[in-house]
C-alpha cells in the first residue's frame, strides 16, 4: 500500500515531568517540520506529572490547533501512555518520540520521506552514539538487549528505543495486542512487517533530569524479559534434571564406596552446604514461577490499561469510538 500523496503524520509524545523542555520540545518540532510536505499533528500524552506539565501541554494545544493533549488519572507508566498514544492518535503514520530532545526531532522527515518510498511499513531510528549517559547505563542497556536478543522468540533489535515511523498498518496490527504488562519495544518487533533504519546520534537531555532510576530500568528489563520469553523456566526445569542427575550420581558414588569401602562419619559442613543449595535453586525457581503467574494475574482481571482524566485541543478523543481491541477504555470529555 502506497503512502497517500501528501500524508498526515500524527507524532507521538509521552509526558512526565517534562516541564523544563516542553517549551522547547514543540518550538524545535514546529521549526524542523516547517515547510515540509506532509501535515501533521502532535498528540501530548501526561502520565501523571507532578509539575507543571500539563498546564504547558493546555497552553501549547490552546495556541497551535495542530497540538492535542491527552491528560492520564495518574502514572501509569511510559510504555502505557505511549499504548494511549497510539491508540488515539490519528495519521497515516505516526511518529513516537520523547518529549527531552534526546531524539532530534529534525529526523522525522527523513523518516518519513524513507516511509514514502513505500517498501517498508517502519522505518526504525537507530542510535549510533548515547551521548549524556554514563558508561554503565551503556553497558547494561547493551548487554539487556543482547540478552533479549538471543532469549526472545522474536528479537528485538539493539540500539534501537521508541523513536520510529508506523505507518497505518503497522498502528492498526499494535492496537489488536491486548496484553496488560507491555514492552513496547518488544511489541512492536513482534509485530513484524518490512522495515528499514536510519542511524542517527543520540543527544543529552535538553534539561531536567530523567526518571529512569537504576531500579525503574531492572525491573523494566525484567518485565521485558519475561513478557516475550519463556526462556527463564526452560532454564530452571534443566537446571531442576542436572542438579537430581547430579545428585542421582552423587548417591550411586556413595553406595558403591560404602559397599567397598565401608561406612564413614559424613561431614556436617558439606551437608550444610549441599542443603542451602538445593532450597536456594527451588526458591529461585519458585520465584521465576511466581513472576509468570503474576503476569498471568494481571492478564485474566481485564483492567483497562489506562484511564483518561482530562484532554486539550481538538476533539477530545471519547467523541469517537476508542481504538485497541478489547482492551480499550473508555475515557473522558472532560476539558
Amino acid at each position: 500500500m502506497s503512502p497517500p500523496a501528501r500524508p498526515l503524520v500524527g507524532i507521538v509524545v509521552p509526558v512526565h515531568d517534562e516541564a523544563d523542555v516542553l517549551a522547547t520540545f514543540h518550538s524545535r518540532l514546529d521549526a524542523a517540520l516547517a515547510g515540509a510536505d506532509f501535515d501533521w499533528r502532535v498528540l501530548y500524552v501526561d502520565d501523571g506529572s507532578r509539575d507543571a506539565s500539563w498546564s504547558i501541554v493546555r497552553g501549547i494545544a490552546g495556541r497551535d490547533p495542530r497540538a492535542r493533549g491527552v491528560r492520564l488519572t495518574r502514572n501509569f507508566g511510559k510504555d502505557l501512555a505511549l499504548t494511549c498514544g497510539l491508540e488515539l492518535v490519528e495519521g497515516d503514520a505516526v511518529v513516537p518520540i520523547d518529549a527531552d530532545l534526546q531524539d532530534p526531532p529534525e529526523l522525522i522527515p527523513a523518516l518519513v520521506a524513507r516511509w514514502r518510498e513505500g517498501d517498508v511499513a517502519l522505518v526504525d531510528a537507530v542510535r549510533r552514539s548515547r551521548a549524556g549517559e554514563g558508561w554503565f547505563r551503556r553497558l547494561t542497556a547493551h548487554a539487556f538487549y543482547r540478552v533479549m536478543g538471543r532469549l526472545s522468540q522474536v528479537p528485538v533489535r539493539a540500539d534501537l528505543g521508541d523513536f520510529r515511523l508506523l505507518d497505518r498498518r503497522a498502528v492498526e496490527a499494535f492496537r489488536r495486542l491486548p496484553e496488560r504488562t507491555r514492552f513496547v519495544k518488544g511489541l512492536f518487533a513482534w509485530i513484524g512487517m518490512a522495515r528499514a533504519e536510519i542511524a542517527y546520534d543520540r543527544a543529552p537531555r535538553a534539561a531536567g533530569r530523567s526518571s529512569w532510576s537504576y531500579w525503574r530500568l531492572w525491573n523494566f528489563a525484567l518485565d521485558g524479559l519475561l513478557s516475550h520469553s519463556s526462556v527463564p523456566l526452560r532454564v530452571w526445569t534443566y537446571g531442576g534434571a542436572a542438579i537430581a542427575l547430579a545428585a542421582l550420581a552423587f548417591a550411586l558414588y556413595r553406595i558403591v564406596r560404602t559397599l567397598v569401602w565401608g561406612v564413614d562419619v559424613p561431614g556436617y559442613a558439606s551437608i550444610m552446604v549441599a542443603i542451602l543449595f538445593i532450597g536456594g535453586v527451588q526458591i529461585l525457581s519458585i520465584g521465576v514461577l511466581g513472576e509468570y503467574i503474576g503476569r498471568i494475574y494481571e492478564e485474566v482481571k481485564r483492567r483497562p490499561l489506562y484511564l483518561v482524566d482530562e484532554t486539550a485541543g481538538g476533539e477530545a478523543p471519547g467523541d469517537a469510538p476508542a481504538p485497541g481491541g478489547p482492551h480499550a477504555p473508555q475515557p473522558s470529555t472532560r476539558r
